[in-house]
């Protein structure tokens, strides 16, 4: 099926379109929602959840960008609307964890692995996550941030410096980031922003 047939199939609330669209999307976006979740069942909620929303706002895809782009934008703000809820983004880290912590721009070696640099991202503090994920892997910026996850932009920045430099701490700590490089922001290379 091409994918402007599955989005017509979608509208007309076909299950073989429905179910199309959800094989080629549903690994890409239970990846997104890892990352944001604290479990794997977590995160195959939250892929549910937005499947649902995708399906009931299919009509409203007005083909202006890439149609896996649209679903993306589904799935982080149900990702966050569910972490709201649950008022999961509000757990919070002791400045003492991070104030130890210095920030410094490194290169990641060649050989570092998504997956290793994702689950030591999913040992950040809920808060420092999600912004984190939100910023340097998303690409949204503070003001946007801060309108999502109903936070002061400054708090947003505050967050993502903090969670930049505990994960640098983790990645050095678990000898995934070695020596630091001046003037390279390690970050962007590894989220490829």
């Amino acid at each position: 099926m091409t994918e402007e047939a599955i989005i017509k199939g979608c509208t007309k609330n076909d299950a073989i379109a429905q179910r199309e669209l959800y094989n080629k999307y549903s690994s890409k976006m239970l990846a997104v929602c890892y990352r944001f979740a604290h479990n794997r069942e977590d995160a195959e909620d939250m892929l549910q959840e937005g499947f649902i929303k995708v399906f009931l706002q299919i009509h409203t895809f007005e083909n202006r960008g890439a149609f896996e782009g649209w679903i993306r934008r589904i799935i982080v703000h149900t990702c966050i609307n569910i972490l709201k809820k649950n008022k999961k983004f509000n757990e919070s880290v002791d400045i003492i964890h991070a104030t130890g912590v210095q920030i410094r721009e490194d290169s990641v070696p060649a050989i570092i692995q998504a997956k290793q640099v994702v689950e030591c991202i999913r040992l950040l503090p809920i808060g420092y996550r999600t912004v984190l994920n939100l910023y340097a892997v998303e690409g949204y910026n503070h003001r946007e941030i801060a309108n999502m996850l109903d936070i002061e932009e400054s708090t947003s920045r505050s967050q993502y410096t903090r969670a930049k430099a505990m994960l640098e701490d983790i990645l050095i700590r678990k000898r995934i980031l070695h020596k630091p490089k001046q003037g390279v922001d390690w970050l962007a290379a590894v989220a490829h922003r």
